[in-house]
């Protein structure tokens, strides 16, 4: 499955790209929300997981192009942020989100959820 993680904190990104290879994903990463939007276009992933506080372009606006890109590419969004607020999540799944972990998170929880979402996706 191709992924793509979209988060401004190193720490995250090498965590994540780390654990989806070891699961055979093939994952892209982006720092910031500009890059995430040019990868998005060029290699349309499965799943993109985006935080929402990101540089140039925030996740909000990410996942709304992602989403607008073509009738037939439906990729599943996935937030993970540190805005928890109801009002927050709530944002999150009118732009378009499958999904809202608010961070911090378990990793092998995320990715046990973004396999389930694979999944429901082939169902």
């Amino acid at each position: 499955m191709r992924i793509l993680i979209a988060d401004d904190e190193p720490a995250i990104l090498m965590s994540l790209d780390f654990l989806m290879r070891k699961e055979g994903h093939q994952v892209y990463v982006a720092r910031d929300g500009e890059e995430a939007i040019q990868l998005i276009e060029k290699e349309l992933p499965e799943v993109i997981i985006l935080d929402i506080m990101m540089p140039k372009i925030d996740g909000y606006g990410v996942c709304q192009q992602a989403k607008a890109l073509s009738p037939t590419y439906l990729p599943k969004i996935v937030f993970i942020s540190a805005k928890i607020a109801d009002s927050d999540i709530e944002r999150g799944y009118q732009a378009g989100a499958d999904l809202y972990v608010p961070k911090p998170f378990s990793n092998r929880d995320l990715l046990k959820k973004v396999n389930e979402l694979n999944l429901q996706s082939k169902n």
